[in-house]
């Protein structure tokens, strides 16, 4: 069984389908091979139909008007047109394993995770709009595997509600991932600093699902301590889909995680040790020098002895003590400056 602890040793990156197949198996493969080449670690699907998730209704309630890109749609055929067809799901697991990828997946109800479960999904995700739908996040936990919880439309409670779910049901595989759930969402919205806050709170792995244009976010958050990050996926610009207006394509999507990486490894390690790179800038700092020359038994001053680079003299914590004491040796212009050049008593 995978482990969520140690897939996020490395910032583990999901490339989302989603709607990106636009219809057609031979897009959803080709997109699941770019996303490998891209450097994805995995790729996620939506296990759902227009029937397990809503109804087919034209009253106003179903009728979208949340300030999105889908305005004027109604939820069915919304979701009629984006789903993923179960029959490809079967083969979309295999082109991943065979890719190298994980590939897992957001169940909308009951009957997928039954059909996941004999996929062997390793990992299940819960989407923004479920964390609210405890019964089905129950039942997601009862199968032991990994969760992820986007956190895009939850207060405190509701994710303290979720969280204690799972955890009800001996399942403590957990990751929450911040989240916008606007499509797409306003930058200024993102509200990264939420990362740490919502690490430290809730004692889980953290991350961002990411529906903001671009890849700032991505990267803020790696530096913030994200250790998931899902970002749409899509093999072409030029393919129209719901959900293809914030998606990145492969060469965004390589770029989000060249810096994503980056990040990652410019973070380090709490280390007060110095590496060699910085031994050797040593050469590079102030020591005391002397800049005139000295005769034995003349005084040290500050016309004769200086803190100057390079660094190979000594430390110049030293000029204070020494200033006024008498050169035992003669000393040239420029020679490191040594205890052994005056009397230390």
């Amino acid at each position: 069984m995978i482990k969520l602890n140690e897939i996020t040793k490395k910032v583990f990156i999901v490339a989302e389908l989603s709607a990106n197949h636009a219809g057609s198996l031979k897009i959803a493969i080709e997109t699941i091979k770019a996303a490998k080449k891209a450097g994805a670690d995995a790729i996620k699907l939506q296990t759902y139909t227009a029937d397990t998730i809503t109804i087919d209704s034209k009253k106003k309630d179903f009728i979208i008007s949340a300030g999105s890109i889908w305005d004027g749609q109604n939820y069915y055929n919304l979701y009629e047109n984006a789903h993923t067809p179960w029959k490809w799901h079967k083969q979309l697991y295999h082109v991943a394993n065979e890719e190298g990828l994980i590939c897992f997946s957001s169940p909308f109800d009951h009957t997928a995770v039954d059909f996941l479960e004999k996929l062997n999904n390793p990992i299940y995700k819960i989407a923004s709009f479920e964390i609210t739908d405890i019964p089905l996040i129950k039942y997601i936990a009862s199968t032991g595997k990994p969760i992820i919880l986007s956190t895009g439309i939850a207060d405190f409670n509701d994710i303290e509600l979720a969280l204690k779910t799972i955890r009800d049901q001996n399942n403590n595989q957990i990751a929450l991932l911040k989240c916008t759930s606007a499509y797409p969402a306003p930058i200024e919205e993102a509200n990264l600093s939420m990362i740490g806050e919502l690490r430290d709170k809730f004692e889980v792995i953290i991350g961002l699902s990411d529906h903001t244009l671009g890849i700032n976010c991505p990267i803020v958050a790696t530096s913030l301590g994200a250790k998931i990050i899902e970002k749409h996926f899509i093999l072409d610009k030029s393919i129209l889909t719901p959900d293809s207006s914030f998606s990145l394509d492969k060469n965004e999507f390589k770029k989000m995680v060249k810096c994503v990486r980056e990040a990652e490894t410019s973070l380090g390690k709490i280390d007060y040790n110095l590496t060699d790179k910085q031994i050797e800038g040593k050469a590079f700092s102030r020591s005391l020098y002397v800049v005139n020359d000295i005769k034995k038994g003349e005084l040290f001053t500050k016309k004769n002895i200086k803190s100057i680079r390079p660094g190979f003299g000594l430390h110049p914590k030293y000029l204070i003590k020494i200033l006024g004491k008498k050169a035992i040796i003669d000393i040239k212009r420029g020679e490191r400056l040594k205890h052994a050049h005056y009397k230390t008593t």
